[in-house]
Protein backbone atom coordinates (compact mmCIF):
# COMPACT_ATOMS: atom_id res chain seq x y z
CA UNK A 1 0.00 0.00 0.00
CA UNK A 2 1.18 3.67 -0.72
CA UNK A 3 2.46 5.06 2.96
CA UNK A 4 0.88 8.76 3.50
CA UNK A 5 4.21 10.07 3.69
CA UNK A 6 4.89 9.31 -0.33
CA UNK A 7 1.72 11.21 -1.32
CA UNK A 8 2.23 14.11 0.98
CA UNK A 9 3.59 17.29 -0.76
CA UNK A 10 4.46 20.76 1.20
CA UNK A 11 1.56 22.85 1.53
CA UNK A 12 2.87 25.51 -0.35
CA UNK A 13 3.53 23.27 -3.17
CA UNK A 14 -0.38 22.23 -2.78
CA UNK A 15 -1.79 25.78 -2.92
CA UNK A 16 0.41 26.33 -5.87
CA UNK A 17 -0.89 23.44 -7.66
CA UNK A 18 -4.63 24.63 -7.05
CA UNK A 19 -3.71 28.52 -7.81
CA UNK A 20 -2.27 27.09 -11.34
CA UNK A 21 -5.46 24.71 -11.75
CA UNK A 22 -7.61 27.87 -11.74
CA UNK A 23 -6.18 30.57 -13.40
CA UNK A 24 -5.25 28.19 -16.83
CA UNK A 25 -6.97 24.56 -16.99
CA UNK A 26 -10.66 25.01 -18.97
CA UNK A 27 -11.79 21.21 -17.13
CA UNK A 28 -14.13 19.09 -19.09
CA UNK A 29 -17.66 19.61 -18.02
CA UNK A 30 -16.56 22.70 -16.05
CA UNK A 31 -18.80 24.83 -13.92
CA UNK A 32 -18.31 28.16 -16.15
CA UNK A 33 -20.01 30.16 -13.31
CA UNK A 34 -17.19 29.70 -10.77
CA UNK A 35 -14.38 29.88 -13.29
CA UNK A 36 -11.09 30.47 -11.68
CA UNK A 37 -12.74 30.32 -8.26
CA UNK A 38 -12.16 26.34 -8.58
CA UNK A 39 -10.13 24.80 -5.69
CA UNK A 40 -9.65 21.76 -7.40
CA UNK A 41 -9.50 18.19 -5.51
CA UNK A 42 -5.76 17.34 -6.75
CA UNK A 43 -4.90 13.85 -6.88
CA UNK A 44 -1.45 12.83 -6.85
CA UNK A 45 -0.73 9.26 -6.46
CA UNK A 46 -2.92 5.92 -6.93
CA UNK A 47 -2.49 2.14 -6.23
CA UNK A 48 -4.91 -0.60 -6.63
CA UNK A 49 -8.42 0.93 -6.05
CA UNK A 50 -7.02 4.04 -4.16
CA UNK A 51 -6.50 7.48 -5.01
CA UNK A 52 -4.47 9.95 -2.67
CA UNK A 53 -4.49 13.77 -2.75
CA UNK A 54 -1.95 15.80 -2.49
CA UNK A 55 -2.39 16.25 1.32
CA UNK A 56 -1.81 12.58 1.65
CA UNK A 57 -5.80 11.43 2.04
CA UNK A 58 -6.52 8.15 0.53
CA UNK A 59 -9.78 7.89 -1.36
CA UNK A 60 -11.75 4.31 -2.30
CA UNK A 61 -12.44 5.20 -6.21
CA UNK A 62 -15.76 4.14 -7.20
CA UNK A 63 -15.61 5.59 -10.34
CA UNK A 64 -12.58 3.76 -11.80
CA UNK A 65 -11.00 7.40 -13.03
CA UNK A 66 -14.83 7.71 -14.84
CA UNK A 67 -15.17 3.74 -16.06
CA UNK A 68 -11.72 3.91 -17.49
CA UNK A 69 -9.43 2.27 -14.66
CA UNK A 70 -10.17 -1.29 -14.81
CA UNK A 71 -6.95 -3.12 -13.55
CA UNK A 72 -6.77 -0.50 -10.77
CA UNK A 73 -4.02 2.16 -10.43
CA UNK A 74 0.03 1.25 -10.55
CA UNK A 75 -0.36 -2.01 -12.29
CA UNK A 76 3.62 -2.77 -12.94
CA UNK A 77 2.86 -4.97 -15.88
CA UNK A 78 0.94 -2.29 -17.49
CA UNK A 79 3.43 0.15 -17.10
CA UNK A 80 6.23 -1.61 -18.23
CA UNK A 81 4.97 -2.67 -21.26
CA UNK A 82 4.01 1.11 -22.06
CA UNK A 83 8.00 1.56 -21.20
CA UNK A 84 9.15 -1.07 -23.31
CA UNK A 85 7.52 -0.29 -26.54
CA UNK A 86 8.61 3.21 -25.75
CA UNK A 87 12.14 2.19 -25.56
CA UNK A 88 11.69 0.02 -28.76
CA UNK A 89 9.75 2.20 -31.17
CA UNK A 90 7.72 5.23 -29.77
CA UNK A 91 5.49 6.03 -33.11
CA UNK A 92 5.51 6.24 -36.24
CA UNK A 93 2.63 7.02 -38.98
CA UNK A 94 -0.29 4.21 -39.73
CA UNK A 95 -1.01 5.90 -42.81
CA UNK A 96 -1.55 3.90 -45.87
CA UNK A 97 0.38 0.79 -45.92
CA UNK A 98 2.58 1.60 -42.79
CA UNK A 99 1.84 -0.07 -39.47
CA UNK A 100 3.73 -1.32 -36.44
CA UNK A 101 3.68 -5.05 -34.53
CA UNK A 102 1.96 -3.58 -31.57
CA UNK A 103 -1.12 -2.50 -34.06
CA UNK A 104 -1.19 -5.82 -36.04
CA UNK A 105 -1.09 -7.86 -33.07
CA UNK A 106 -3.97 -6.00 -31.20
CA UNK A 107 -6.27 -5.97 -34.28
CA UNK A 108 -6.12 -10.19 -34.21
CA UNK A 109 -6.52 -10.32 -30.82
CA UNK A 110 -9.44 -7.82 -31.31
CA UNK A 111 -10.72 -9.93 -34.00
CA UNK A 112 -11.31 -13.14 -31.59
CA UNK A 113 -12.91 -11.29 -28.79
CA UNK A 114 -15.67 -9.47 -31.11
CA UNK A 115 -18.43 -11.78 -31.89
CA UNK A 116 -19.60 -12.65 -35.25
CA UNK A 117 -17.72 -11.51 -38.41
CA UNK A 118 -16.65 -8.41 -36.84
CA UNK A 119 -12.44 -9.33 -37.31
CA UNK A 120 -11.34 -5.86 -38.82
CA UNK A 121 -10.35 -3.21 -36.39
CA UNK A 122 -10.15 0.51 -37.29
CA UNK A 123 -8.03 2.23 -34.25
CA UNK A 124 -8.79 5.59 -32.88
CA UNK A 125 -7.89 7.72 -29.78
CA UNK A 126 -10.90 7.62 -27.60
CA UNK A 127 -14.40 6.30 -27.52
CA UNK A 128 -15.45 9.69 -29.32
CA UNK A 129 -13.45 9.82 -32.21
CA UNK A 130 -14.39 6.23 -32.62
CA UNK A 131 -18.25 6.71 -32.59
CA UNK A 132 -17.59 9.17 -35.28
CA UNK A 133 -16.04 7.10 -37.48
CA UNK A 134 -18.13 4.24 -37.38
CA UNK A 135 -21.20 6.99 -38.49
CA UNK A 136 -18.78 7.81 -41.38
CA UNK A 137 -18.14 4.15 -42.13
CA UNK A 138 -21.60 3.41 -41.91
CA UNK A 139 -21.98 6.51 -44.62
CA UNK A 140 -19.37 5.12 -46.85
CA UNK A 141 -20.63 2.10 -47.08
CA UNK A 142 -24.24 2.77 -48.30
CA UNK A 143 -22.77 5.43 -50.58
CA UNK A 144 -20.04 2.56 -52.08
CA UNK A 145 -23.41 0.69 -53.42
CA UNK A 146 -25.12 4.25 -54.83
CA UNK A 147 -27.48 4.16 -52.11
CA UNK A 148 -26.29 7.77 -50.55
CA UNK A 149 -30.01 8.46 -49.50
CA UNK A 150 -29.00 6.20 -46.34
CA UNK A 151 -27.07 8.78 -44.31
CA UNK A 152 -29.88 9.75 -41.03
CA UNK A 153 -29.00 8.56 -37.90
CA UNK A 154 -30.99 7.32 -35.03
CA UNK A 155 -30.35 7.96 -31.31
CA UNK A 156 -31.57 8.01 -28.15
CA UNK A 157 -32.30 10.71 -25.55
CA UNK A 158 -29.98 10.63 -22.27
CA UNK A 159 -27.70 8.75 -24.54
CA UNK A 160 -23.42 9.41 -24.14
CA UNK A 161 -21.67 8.78 -27.22
CA UNK A 162 -18.59 11.52 -27.23
CA UNK A 163 -17.65 15.09 -27.15
CA UNK A 164 -16.63 15.61 -30.49
CA UNK A 165 -19.43 17.64 -32.94
CA UNK A 166 -21.13 14.97 -34.59
CA UNK A 167 -20.87 12.50 -30.96
CA UNK A 168 -22.08 15.44 -29.34
CA UNK A 169 -25.01 15.35 -31.46
CA UNK A 170 -25.42 11.54 -30.96
CA UNK A 171 -25.61 11.98 -27.20
CA UNK A 172 -29.01 13.23 -26.05
CA UNK A 173 -28.65 14.04 -22.50
CA UNK A 174 -30.31 17.65 -22.01
CA UNK A 175 -27.95 18.77 -19.45
CA UNK A 176 -25.45 18.14 -22.03
CA UNK A 177 -26.98 20.81 -24.31
CA UNK A 178 -25.40 23.97 -23.79
CA UNK A 179 -24.52 26.96 -26.40
CA UNK A 180 -22.68 24.64 -28.97
CA UNK A 181 -24.00 24.15 -31.85
CA UNK A 182 -25.30 20.06 -33.00
CA UNK A 183 -26.55 18.77 -35.98
CA UNK A 184 -29.78 18.05 -36.33
CA UNK A 185 -30.71 17.84 -39.32
CA UNK A 186 -29.64 13.93 -39.96
CA UNK A 187 -29.54 13.04 -36.06
CA UNK A 188 -32.55 12.19 -34.27
CA UNK A 189 -33.24 10.65 -31.03
CA UNK A 190 -35.65 8.30 -29.71
CA UNK A 191 -36.66 8.14 -26.25
CA UNK A 192 -35.06 6.82 -23.44
CA UNK A 193 -35.17 3.14 -23.64
CA UNK A 194 -34.83 2.83 -19.08
CA UNK A 195 -37.15 0.10 -17.35
CA UNK A 196 -36.92 0.05 -13.41
CA UNK A 197 -39.21 -2.12 -12.19
CA UNK A 198 -39.04 -0.61 -8.57
CA UNK A 199 -40.78 2.49 -9.54
CA UNK A 200 -42.46 1.62 -13.38
CA UNK A 201 -46.02 1.97 -13.44
CA UNK A 202 -45.92 -0.74 -16.49
CA UNK A 203 -44.93 -4.07 -17.41
CA UNK A 204 -41.60 -4.42 -18.68
CA UNK A 205 -43.42 -6.24 -21.73
CA UNK A 206 -45.50 -2.90 -22.01
CA UNK A 207 -42.37 -0.69 -22.03
CA UNK A 208 -40.54 -2.60 -24.35
CA UNK A 209 -43.47 -2.81 -26.90
CA UNK A 210 -43.96 1.07 -26.96
CA UNK A 211 -40.00 1.36 -27.50
CA UNK A 212 -40.54 -0.45 -30.30
CA UNK A 213 -43.54 0.70 -32.02
CA UNK A 214 -41.50 4.16 -31.90
CA UNK A 215 -38.46 3.06 -33.45
CA UNK A 216 -40.89 1.50 -36.39
CA UNK A 217 -42.73 4.92 -36.40
CA UNK A 218 -39.71 6.71 -36.82
CA UNK A 219 -37.99 5.09 -39.07
CA UNK A 220 -41.82 4.89 -41.35
CA UNK A 221 -41.53 8.96 -40.64
CA UNK A 222 -37.56 8.99 -42.16
CA UNK A 223 -38.10 6.08 -44.47
CA UNK A 224 -35.59 3.19 -43.75
CA UNK A 225 -33.92 3.60 -46.96
CA UNK A 226 -32.52 6.97 -45.50
CA UNK A 227 -31.15 5.67 -42.78
CA UNK A 228 -27.93 4.57 -42.20
CA UNK A 229 -27.62 3.11 -38.94
CA UNK A 230 -28.72 3.30 -35.39
CA UNK A 231 -26.09 3.97 -32.17
CA UNK A 232 -26.75 2.26 -28.86
CA UNK A 233 -25.09 1.62 -25.79
CA UNK A 234 -26.67 -1.70 -24.23
CA UNK A 235 -26.78 0.09 -21.17
CA UNK A 236 -27.21 3.63 -20.95
CA UNK A 237 -23.99 4.68 -18.61
CA UNK A 238 -23.90 8.39 -18.58
CA UNK A 239 -27.34 9.08 -18.71
CA UNK A 240 -27.61 7.40 -15.19
CA UNK A 241 -27.03 3.81 -15.53
CA UNK A 242 -30.27 3.39 -17.44
CA UNK A 243 -31.02 -0.15 -17.78
CA UNK A 244 -33.75 -1.16 -21.00
CA UNK A 245 -36.30 -3.58 -20.53
CA UNK A 246 -35.39 -7.25 -20.81
CA UNK A 247 -35.06 -8.58 -24.77
CA UNK A 248 -34.71 -4.26 -25.82
CA UNK A 249 -30.96 -4.67 -27.21
CA UNK A 250 -32.43 -7.97 -29.75
CA UNK A 251 -35.60 -6.55 -30.35
CA UNK A 252 -33.94 -3.50 -31.64
CA UNK A 253 -31.59 -5.21 -33.89
CA UNK A 254 -33.63 -7.13 -35.22
CA UNK A 255 -35.85 -4.19 -36.46
CA UNK A 256 -32.67 -2.54 -38.00
CA UNK A 257 -31.92 -5.72 -39.55
CA UNK A 258 -35.75 -6.33 -41.06
CA UNK A 259 -34.51 -2.31 -42.73
CA UNK A 260 -31.59 -2.98 -43.54
CA UNK A 261 -29.86 -0.23 -40.80
CA UNK A 262 -26.85 -0.97 -39.31
CA UNK A 263 -26.42 -1.17 -35.62
CA UNK A 264 -23.80 -0.06 -33.52
CA UNK A 265 -23.33 -0.92 -30.15
CA UNK A 266 -21.15 1.63 -28.08
CA UNK A 267 -19.49 -0.69 -26.06
CA UNK A 268 -16.96 2.00 -24.54
CA UNK A 269 -18.46 1.59 -21.10
CA UNK A 270 -19.81 -2.44 -21.20
CA UNK A 271 -17.06 -3.86 -22.78
CA UNK A 272 -13.69 -4.76 -21.45
CA UNK A 273 -14.86 -6.81 -17.88
CA UNK A 274 -17.59 -4.38 -16.85
CA UNK A 275 -20.22 -6.69 -17.06
CA UNK A 276 -17.98 -9.66 -16.79
CA UNK A 277 -17.29 -10.08 -20.27
CA UNK A 278 -14.40 -9.15 -22.46
CA UNK A 279 -17.96 -7.57 -25.08
CA UNK A 280 -21.34 -7.89 -23.54
CA UNK A 281 -23.59 -7.51 -27.19
CA UNK A 282 -23.54 -11.08 -27.66
CA UNK A 283 -22.65 -12.86 -24.42
CA UNK A 284 -24.85 -10.76 -21.98
CA UNK A 285 -27.58 -9.37 -24.89
CA UNK A 286 -27.36 -12.07 -27.30
CA UNK A 287 -26.93 -9.53 -30.22
CA UNK A 288 -24.04 -9.79 -32.81
CA UNK A 289 -23.74 -5.86 -34.09
CA UNK A 290 -22.69 -4.59 -37.47
CA UNK A 291 -20.08 -2.41 -35.21
CA UNK A 292 -18.66 -2.44 -31.61
CA UNK A 293 -17.16 0.59 -29.91
CA UNK A 294 -14.60 0.57 -27.65
CA UNK A 295 -12.66 2.68 -25.47
CA UNK A 296 -11.51 3.14 -22.05
CA UNK A 297 -10.99 -0.53 -20.13
CA UNK A 298 -9.32 -1.63 -23.13
CA UNK A 299 -5.87 -0.17 -21.92
CA UNK A 300 -7.33 0.09 -18.56
CA UNK A 301 -7.40 4.22 -18.67
CA UNK A 302 -3.18 3.79 -19.08
CA UNK A 303 -3.34 4.80 -22.24
CA UNK A 304 -5.73 6.71 -24.76
CA UNK A 305 -7.19 4.51 -27.25
CA UNK A 306 -10.76 3.87 -29.44
CA UNK A 307 -11.80 1.26 -31.57
CA UNK A 308 -14.35 0.59 -34.21
CA UNK A 309 -15.07 -3.40 -35.06
CA UNK A 310 -16.49 -3.91 -38.17
CA UNK A 311 -17.89 -6.61 -39.62
CA UNK A 312 -16.52 -8.19 -42.95
CA UNK A 313 -19.56 -8.08 -44.45
CA UNK A 314 -19.20 -4.28 -44.05
CA UNK A 315 -15.50 -4.43 -45.12
CA UNK A 316 -16.11 -6.32 -48.29
CA UNK A 317 -18.58 -4.00 -49.68
CA UNK A 318 -16.80 -0.26 -49.27
CA UNK A 319 -13.75 -2.46 -50.73
CA UNK A 320 -15.47 -3.83 -53.52
CA UNK A 321 -17.75 -0.20 -53.82
CA UNK A 322 -15.01 1.92 -53.74
CA UNK A 323 -14.38 4.22 -56.23
CA UNK A 324 -11.48 3.67 -58.97
CA UNK A 325 -10.16 6.98 -59.01
CA UNK A 326 -10.03 7.60 -55.53
CA UNK A 327 -10.51 4.71 -53.89
CA UNK A 328 -8.92 5.86 -50.65
CA UNK A 329 -10.34 5.39 -47.04
CA UNK A 330 -9.86 9.21 -46.20
CA UNK A 331 -10.54 8.34 -42.31
CA UNK A 332 -8.07 7.85 -39.29
CA UNK A 333 -5.98 10.21 -36.97
CA UNK A 334 -2.24 10.48 -36.32
CA UNK A 335 -2.25 8.70 -33.58
CA UNK A 336 -4.38 5.85 -34.87
CA UNK A 337 -2.95 2.36 -33.43
CA UNK A 338 -0.33 4.24 -31.79
CA UNK A 339 2.29 1.54 -30.74
CA UNK A 340 2.66 2.26 -27.12
CA UNK A 341 -0.91 2.39 -26.82
CA UNK A 342 -1.16 -0.88 -28.65
CA UNK A 343 1.03 -2.76 -26.47
CA UNK A 344 -0.50 -1.65 -23.17
CA UNK A 345 -3.97 -2.22 -24.97
CA UNK A 346 -2.31 -6.03 -25.54
CA UNK A 347 -0.30 -6.42 -22.46
CA UNK A 348 -4.07 -5.54 -20.47
CA UNK A 349 -6.07 -7.97 -22.50
CA UNK A 350 -3.11 -11.05 -21.61
CA UNK A 351 -3.64 -9.67 -17.62
CA UNK A 352 -7.45 -10.05 -17.81
CA UNK A 353 -7.25 -13.43 -19.37
CA UNK A 354 -4.75 -14.91 -17.07
CA UNK A 355 -6.14 -13.05 -13.94
CA UNK A 356 -9.70 -14.17 -14.65
CA UNK A 357 -10.83 -10.97 -14.54
CA UNK A 358 -14.27 -11.03 -16.55
CA UNK A 359 -14.75 -13.94 -14.04
CA UNK A 360 -14.31 -11.94 -11.06
CA UNK A 361 -16.78 -9.48 -12.01
CA UNK A 362 -19.10 -12.02 -12.80
CA UNK A 363 -18.39 -12.94 -8.76
CA UNK A 364 -18.85 -10.18 -7.08
CA UNK A 365 -20.72 -7.68 -9.80
CA UNK A 366 -24.43 -9.52 -8.41
CA UNK A 367 -22.64 -8.79 -4.59
CA UNK A 368 -21.92 -5.05 -5.60
CA UNK A 369 -25.60 -4.53 -6.72
CA UNK A 370 -27.08 -6.40 -3.95
CA UNK A 371 -25.81 -4.61 -1.29
CA UNK A 372 -26.36 -1.09 -2.83
CA UNK A 373 -30.30 -1.95 -2.78
CA UNK A 374 -30.15 -2.24 0.59
CA UNK A 375 -29.70 1.61 -0.12
CA UNK A 376 -33.09 1.70 -1.35
CA UNK A 377 -35.12 2.05 2.46
CA UNK A 378 -33.48 5.50 2.76
CA UNK A 379 -36.12 8.00 2.17
CA UNK A 380 -33.70 10.34 -0.09
CA UNK A 381 -33.28 7.22 -2.34
CA UNK A 382 -35.68 6.99 -5.66
CA UNK A 383 -34.07 4.10 -6.70
CA UNK A 384 -31.20 2.17 -7.34
CA UNK A 385 -30.14 0.41 -10.68
CA UNK A 386 -27.12 -0.89 -12.62
CA UNK A 387 -25.36 -4.09 -13.93
CA UNK A 388 -22.75 -5.80 -12.39
CA UNK A 389 -20.03 -3.13 -11.42
CA UNK A 390 -22.01 -0.01 -13.07
CA UNK A 391 -24.48 1.11 -10.84
CA UNK A 392 -26.53 4.15 -9.98
CA UNK A 393 -28.16 5.69 -6.91
CA UNK A 394 -30.40 8.31 -7.66
CA UNK A 395 -31.35 10.97 -4.96
CA UNK A 396 -34.50 12.88 -4.09
CA UNK A 397 -36.25 15.03 -1.41
CA UNK A 398 -39.35 13.06 -1.70
CA UNK A 399 -41.30 15.98 -3.90
CA UNK A 400 -40.41 16.38 -7.38
CA UNK A 401 -38.85 13.48 -9.38
CA UNK A 402 -35.49 14.37 -11.44
CA UNK A 403 -32.71 16.55 -11.61
CA UNK A 404 -34.60 19.28 -10.39
CA UNK A 405 -32.50 22.18 -8.20
CA UNK A 406 -33.32 20.74 -4.63
CA UNK A 407 -32.52 17.22 -5.81
CA UNK A 408 -29.00 18.35 -7.24
CA UNK A 409 -28.36 20.17 -3.83
CA UNK A 410 -28.86 16.86 -2.28
CA UNK A 411 -27.29 14.44 -4.04
CA UNK A 412 -23.92 17.23 -4.13
CA UNK A 413 -24.41 16.68 -0.33
CA UNK A 414 -24.30 13.24 -0.20
CA UNK A 415 -21.05 13.25 -2.84
CA UNK A 416 -19.58 15.58 -0.38
CA UNK A 417 -19.94 13.14 2.87
CA UNK A 418 -18.50 10.55 0.42
CA UNK A 419 -15.47 12.52 -0.20
CA UNK A 420 -15.07 13.50 3.48
CA UNK A 421 -15.19 10.00 4.59
CA UNK A 422 -12.49 8.89 1.78
CA UNK A 423 -15.11 7.61 -1.32
CA UNK A 424 -15.02 9.24 -4.50
CA UNK A 425 -18.74 8.77 -6.40
CA UNK A 426 -19.27 10.30 -9.70
CA UNK A 427 -21.97 13.46 -8.90
CA UNK A 428 -24.05 14.20 -12.30
CA UNK A 429 -27.30 16.13 -11.35
CA UNK A 430 -29.09 14.15 -8.71
CA UNK A 431 -27.25 11.09 -9.35
CA UNK A 432 -24.71 9.11 -7.65
CA UNK A 433 -22.80 7.20 -10.45
CA UNK A 434 -20.28 4.96 -10.22
CA UNK A 435 -18.11 1.99 -11.71
CA UNK A 436 -15.56 0.76 -9.38
CA UNK A 437 -11.86 -0.76 -10.89
CA UNK A 438 -12.65 -4.54 -11.95
CA UNK A 439 -10.43 -5.73 -9.36
CA UNK A 440 -12.87 -4.30 -6.38
CA UNK A 441 -13.13 -7.36 -3.43
CA UNK A 442 -16.16 -7.72 -1.33
CA UNK A 443 -14.40 -6.05 1.32
CA UNK A 444 -14.04 -2.94 -0.64
CA UNK A 445 -17.79 -2.86 -1.40
CA UNK A 446 -18.78 -3.39 2.08
CA UNK A 447 -16.96 -0.23 2.74
CA UNK A 448 -18.72 1.47 -0.59
CA UNK A 449 -22.25 0.92 1.02
CA UNK A 450 -21.22 1.48 4.52
CA UNK A 451 -19.85 4.79 3.69
CA UNK A 452 -22.38 5.76 0.92
CA UNK A 453 -25.13 4.60 3.76
CA UNK A 454 -23.68 6.88 5.76
CA UNK A 455 -23.46 10.11 3.68
CA UNK A 456 -27.24 9.36 2.78
CA UNK A 457 -27.79 9.40 6.22
CA UNK A 458 -26.09 13.03 7.26
CA UNK A 459 -27.61 14.15 3.98
CA UNK A 460 -31.05 13.45 4.79
CA UNK A 461 -30.64 14.95 8.48
CA UNK A 462 -29.35 17.60 6.73
CA UNK A 463 -32.19 17.70 4.49
CA UNK A 464 -34.72 17.96 7.63
CA UNK A 465 -32.77 20.52 9.40
CA UNK A 466 -33.42 22.42 6.52
CA UNK A 467 -29.99 22.56 5.57
CA UNK A 468 -29.74 22.50 1.84
CA UNK A 469 -30.02 25.67 -0.14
Amino acid sequence: MLEKRDALIDTTEHDSLQTADAKHLLHPWADLSTLGDENALMIQHAKGVHVYDSKGKQYLDAIGGMWCVTLGYGHEELIEAMASQARKMAYYTPFGDVSSAPSAQLAEMLAVLTPGDLNRAHFTTCGSTAIDSAVRIAHYYYAAQGRDSKRHVLSRRNAYHGSTYLAASLSGKAADRTLFQYESEFVHHLSSPQYDPDIAKESAASRLQTLLDEMEAEIARLGADNIACFVAEPILASGGVLVPPQGYQAATREICRKHDILYISDEVVTGFGRLGHFFASEAHFDIVPDMIISAKGITSGYQPLGVVMISDRICDAISAGAPEEKPVFSNGYTYSGHPIVCATAIKNIEIMKRDGICQHVREVGPYFIEQLRTLIDSDIVYTVRGDHLMACVECWTGDEVGPTAKNMALAQRVDQYCEQDGLLVRPYENLCIMSPPLIVERSDIDRIIATLGSALTRAQNDLRAGLLH
